[in-house]
């Protein structure tokens, strides 16, 4: 037997959820910034540890959305 099963993938983020994502890494208190950039944000903060504590605290915070994360500076 053959199945197909058609999936539609959508690469990147709408404005709704961008605009949700940076009012919540701003308040958090974090000492990040967050910034709209097309269907991305951009986060940016002086240490790699608040970078990644913005990570954990997007991922405990948004759930309803499967999120990707890029890599940071090395």
């Amino acid at each position: 037997m053959l199945f197909r099963s058609e999936l539609k993938i959508k690469a990147g983020i709408d404005s709704d959820l961008a605009k949700r994502i940076a009012k919540l890494i701003k308040d958090s208190g974090l000492k990040v910034q967050a910034s709209i950039q097309g269907d991305t944000v951009r986060v940016t903060g002086a240490k790699r540890d608040l970078l990644q504590d913005a990570i954990a605290f997007v991922k405990k915070s948004v759930t309803d959305f499967p999120l990707q994360f890029g890599n940071f500076r090395e």
